[in-house]
C-alpha cells in the first residue's frame, strides 16, 4: 500500500472520533476542524515513519490534545467576564441545555483538565491510558480530575448529580461515614 493510500485508510478509520475528541476539547465546531487538519497536516509529513507505530490512533489523540494546549497557551482563554451571571430560564432536566451548560462549564477549565475529563469520563480510558496519552503520572490524572470535577460542580451545580464521584474524593468518603 502506497503512502497516500495507507494515510487515506488511516484517516477513513479514524476521523469520526478524533473529530469528535476536538470538538469536545475546542468546543467549537470550526476549531475542532482547524484542530484535526492540523494534526493529520503534521502525520502525513511524517507518515513514512508514523505508519509503523502500533496505535496511530493513540498517537494521533495525544498529538492533538497536546497542540490543542499548545494552542491554549498561545491564545488565551477567550473568556469575557460579566458583572451577573446569566438568567437560567430553563428546566435543570432539559438534557439539551445541560450539554451546553457542561459543553460552557468544560470550556472553563484549563485545557489539561479538560484533556483529562474528555479522555477519562467520555472515552472511558483508564487513568494509566490517559496518563501515557498526555505523559504524565497517574497521580497527576487523578489530582487534574479531582479538581477538574471540583470546579465544573462549581461553575454549574446543576450537573453535580450527574457528574462521577472518585474514590479517592474526601467529599465522597466523608459522606460515606455519615
Amino acid at each position: 500500500m502506497d503512502r497516500d493510500a495507507s494515510f487515506q485508510a488511516f484517516v477513513d478509520a479514524h476521523q469520526r472520533p478524533l473529530m469528535r475528541l476536538a470538538y469536545l476539547l475546542t468546543g467549537e465546531a470550526h476549531l475542532a476542524e482547524d484542530l484535526l487538519q492540523s494534526v493529520l497536516v503534521r502525520m502525513i509529513g511524517r507518515w513514512a515513519k508514523l505508519r509503523h507505530i502500533d496505535n496511530l490512533a493513540a498517537y494521533a489523540r495525544r498529538t492533538m490534545v497536546n497542540q490543542h494546549i499548545s494552542w491554549r497557551r498561545r491564545r488565551g482563554s477567550g473568556e469575557v467576564p460579566s458583572a451577573e451571571p446569566p438568567d437560567r430560564a430553563y428546566s435543570p432536566e432539559d438534557s439539551a441545555v445541560l450539554r451546553i451548560v457542561l459543553r460552557q462549564a468544560l470550556m472553563r477549565l484549563t485545557p489539561k483538565q479538560r484533556a483529562v475529563i474528555v479522555l477519562r469520563f467520555y472515552e472511558d480510558r483508564t487513568e494509566r491510558d490517559v496518563a501515557d496519552l498526555l505523559g504524565c503520572s497517574i497521580g497527576t490524572v487523578k489530582s487534574q480530575a479531582h479538581h477538574a470535577l471540583a470546579r465544573l460542580r462549581a461553575l454549574a451545580p446543576e450537573l453535580a448529580p450527574r457528574l462521577p464521584v472518585l474514590d479517592d474524593d474526601p467529599a465522597h468518603v466523608e459522606g460515606a461515614r455519615r
